[in-house]
């Protein structure tokens, strides 16, 4: 039996997220569906982290077993015509039996949108945070050197304990600025639930001067999710990549 990976992007606009759950739509069931129709298996697919309702994906990566004898390059090209115009299979690939897309990750990185202009992006409005204050960048930025390394996250996690540790290592937090848009990259080993959208919450905090930039530090050092800023809305979140080498 074959050990397959795949990378998917999706527009989670229209998903209850990743996870299979009954009678609503969702990444994993929709996936399944297609490579029942196309296997005629029933198959179970592997994903690298469930993204939740309206977070969309460039770089998700799965692994699922199947007898199937296609070849990667042709299951791909099967698989996308099984599939709805908002999820596409952008690679496949064989990997050795003891893949596994999730517990093998070594690193996700994500990426939040917000635009910033006078007036709101129409054709963009599914995929980015409308924000109506002009945003610091510089000053978000400077707030969130001290999130780099590896520290306790609880107060970015929503309904603590979600996990067994809140413990996390941000290996890469850049924000950049381009006209009237920003967008804020981070790297970890491990995001908490809404980690990364409490993240953006209390930096758009800090960006629109309704808090010093030193409130960062002090939300993190308080380790209580009442003190950080709010769960900034999931329709600006990607999943852009997994990394599965050090």
């Amino acid at each position: 039996m074959r050990n397959i990976k795949l990378i998917l992007s999706y527009d989670g606009t229209d998903f209850h997220g990743w996870q299979m759950q009954p009678g609503l739509r969702t990444v994993q069931e929709t996936l399944e569906n297609a490579l029942a129709e196309l296997t005629h298996e029933r198959i179970r697919v592997n994903a690298s982290g469930r993204t939740d309702t309206g977070v969309h994906a460039i770089g998700q990566v799965v692994n699922f077993r199947s007898e199937t004898k296609l070849p990667a390059d042709v299951l791909m090209r099967a698989i996308n015509a099984h599939l709805p115009d908002d999820v596409v299979v952008r690679a496949a690939a064989d990997m050795p039996d003891t893949f596994d897309a999730n517990r093998d990750a070594k690193r996700k990185l994500y990426r939040y949108i917000i635009h910033d202009g006078p007036v709101p992006d129409l054709f963009m409005r599914r995929y980015c945070h409308h924000t109506r204050y002009r945003l610091d960048a510089a000053a978000m930025a400077r707030a969130a050197a001290c999130l780099r390394g590896q520290h306790d996250f609880r107060s970015f996690e929503t309904e603590w304990p979600n996990r067994a540790s809140s413990v996390r290592t941000i290996t890469q937090l850049t924000i950049h600025r381009r006209d009237d848009w920003l967008w804020l990259d981070v790297e970890a080993d491990g995001f908490l639930y809404n980690m990364v959208r409490a993240i953006v919450g209390t930096l758009i905090n800090v960006g629109r001067s309704y808090w010093p930039e030193t409130r960062v530090a002090e939300v993190l050092e308080a380790r209580d999710r009442t003190q950080a800023g709010p769960t900034a809305p999931a329709r600006g979140l990607f999943l852009m990549r997994v990394s599965y080498e050090d």
